[in-house]
């Protein structure tokens, strides 16, 4: 019998609640799951976009820094994609609460692109979908936190979206990261949020080989650089958004007898939403199980919901930016959206929830100790 999904622990071991563990309120426990460090007085949070815990254990060797570190895997979100995890774990909620459900969600139709913001229609679309109105909640609990980042995302509408509030002090090259955070901490600043996004891009570009093993080995000495910067007593936690799998060549047109059951799509590769054309959504989830379920987990949206993929609770305005059934890849594939493009083919790819892109560390260190 093949595996089913890897459905997030979302009141667990999960992405979605480091920051409420790290910024709560005082004399209230963290989680039994939750790393010693992160008691320390003064704590930096580094999360490296694509570095999935299964990548990491078979390529330990590479990265001695972080294999040296305490920890575990953990769960990220579902889909496992950026822009849907990096928002639950700057607010602490689930994908169902925050509802930036995608990397391409469904806005009253028209389909938005939430890293670049533009939709389908109209390109632009930080009037017409303000960023924070489609994601109401604050980030870090409240707090004004220090952010390091590349320079170019902080005005960035996604930014505005899941970071707003935050102090961005961004970094043009990645050796500037430690330094930044090395002055925030001899500052004063008890809690840092830095975010690094090489590893995803090469994985992206690339694929595993060559080029992703010197990435690896790369952020493992940026991650000894930190450490360097940081004064004596300081934490540092590690963890990642998704991990990734080689997908290569190897995607797939969604059959071309679903065409007349489907009126657009939204999502991406790997976690496909097909949008049912009036009346016809029963038959298109007949027609994809019989098409595609021998690579992926053909899903309807009520049994996604039933099943808690973004959480217990999914309010109504969410869920209306849900399609009616989602191609969720089983294997190392992904499935083609004429309207899903970039500016290069995707090698490793994300979105679903297979052990590889689900489980990410989370890994812990205290300076000094």
């Amino acid at each position: 019998m093949e595996p089913g999904p890897v459905i997030p622990t979302y009141q667990g071991p999960n992405v979605r609640g480091l920051i409420p563990g790290l910024l709560g309120p005082p004399g209230v426990a963290r989680p039994a799951w939750f790393p010693d460090a992160a008691g320390a007085d003064q704590v930096v949070l580094l999360v490296v976009d694509g570095l999935g815990w299964e990548q990491l254990q078979a390529r330990r060797a590479l990265a001695p820094v972080l294999s040296g570190m305490h920890g575990s895997a953990i769960t990220t979100v579902a889909p496992t994609t950026t822009a849907t995890a990096l928002t639950s774990i700057t607010t602490g909620l689930t994908p169902g609460e925050h509802g930036l459900i995608g990397y391409r969600m469904d806005v009253g139709g028209d389909v938005l692109n939430v890293l670049r913001w533009h939709g389908d229609r109209q390109g632009d679309a930080r009037r017409s979908h303000e960023p924070q109105r489609m994601q109401v909640f604050e980030p870090f609990m409240g707090a004004a936190v220090p952010v390091v980042s590349k320079a170019e995302l902080e005005t960035s509408a996604f930014s505005a979206a899941h970071l707003r509030g935050s102090r961005p002090t961004g970094w043009r090259v990645a050796s500037s990261l430690p330094v930044i955070v090395g002055q925030l901490l001899r500052a004063g600043e008890r809690f840092v949020y830095a975010y690094y996004d090489g590893v995803d891009k090469v994985a992206h570009e690339r694929g595993f080989g060559p080029f992703y093993d010197a990435e690896l080995r790369a952020a493992d000495r940026l991650v000894g650089d930190l450490l360097a910067e940081m004064p004596a007593g300081t934490a540092l936690l590690v963890t990642a958004d998704h991990g990734q799998v080689h997908v290569g060549e190897r995607t797939l047109p969604p059959a071309h007898d679903l065409a007349r059951f489907v009126h657009h799509s939204s999502g991406e590769g790997r976690f496909r939403w097909l949008h049912a054309r009036a009346g016809t959504a029963r038959d298109l989830l007949a027609a994809a199980s019989a098409a595609h379920g021998d690579v992926a987990w053909v899903v309807g949206r009520e049994q996604v919901l039933d099943e808690g993929w973004f959480g217990p609770v999914v309010s109504p305005p969410v869920q209306a930016r849900l399609g009616d059934v989602a191609l969720v890849a089983r294997e190392d594939v992904s499935f083609e959206d004429p309207s899903d493009s970039g500016p290069y083919p995707l090698v490793c790819r994300h979105g679903s929830l297979t052990p590889a892109e689900v489980y990410v560390p989370l890994l812990a260190t205290v300076v000094g100790a």
